[in-house]
């Protein structure tokens, strides 16, 4: 388990604009998007309700309450935002604990970006318990922080996730990247004043200052992210 108060005052070769890089976890590193929305599927098929597949772009890269919520008042069910949580976490860890997919190109950035000591933080709308499961197959030895969605008081899409892993890197926002997959998530990041590099996953992403759209984080390296804020 990563630890979520790094040292502070991390920075990467002199010279170089770019400070950190803050990554994204569902869709971006990990192909597990499609576990979230099988997950609610199948949990609220079990109350009695067939989820609308257009409500995917509505859940997708939000904080768990946000989407949970949504699900509820949308269908009518019977069941409480708690007792949805709880279920949730759990058909998501059981999905995983079978398989976990990487996202292409992604084992080889986070190598790239360990091997170049580049300071580097996972940030997601997760929570704890899951980010920690996914970590022992991703590799917590490349993130000198991570930011779980219930340990800050705003998550995705406000901008404190970002802004509170900059500071723990000792990074200004502005001189970092971050890699995002939904509009989401791509908003909190450019709210706290980042460059993002949006890899769309489940909804089309449109280009926009200080936002690059590519189609594959294989297209992404440390040269790359270099030169967006260069």
């Amino acid at each position: 388990m990563t630890t979520t108060v790094p040292a502070i005052g991390t920075r990467t070769a002199e010279g170089s604009a770019l400070q950190a890089v803050l990554l994204d976890m569902d869709g971006t590193l990990v192909d597990t998007e499609g576990f979230w929305w099988d997950v609610e599927c199948e949990i609220f098929a079990g109350l009695g309700h067939t989820l609308d597949d257009s409500w995917r772009h509505v859940v997708v890269g939000g904080p768990m309450t946000r989407s949970a919520g949504f699900l509820i008042e949308a269908t009518g069910a019977d069941i409480t935002l708690a007792e949805l949580t709880v279920l949730l976490n759990q058909g998501f860890e059981d999905r995983i604990d079978r398989a976990l997919p990487l996202m292409p190109g992604a084992a080889r950035l986070l190598a790239e970006l360990a091997t170049h000591e580049i300071p580097t933080a996972l940030v997601s709308a997760s929570h704890r318990r899951i980010i920690d499961r996914v970590l022992d197959s991703l590799g917590s030895q490349y993130f000198a922080l991570t930011v779980a969605g219930d340990e800050v008081a705003r998550t995705k899409p406000h901008p404190d996730p970002y802004l509170f892993a900059a500071a723990g890197l000792g990074a200004d926002p502005a001189r970092c990247a971050v890699v995002e997959d939904t509009a989401t998530g791509v908003a909190a990041a450019e709210a706290a004043g980042c460059h993002v590099v949006a890899v769309p996953s489940v909804a089309p992403i449109a280009p926009a200052a200080r936002r690059t759209v590519v189609d594959s984080l294989e297209v992404v390296d440390l040269a790359f992210l270099r030169a967006l804020l260069n």
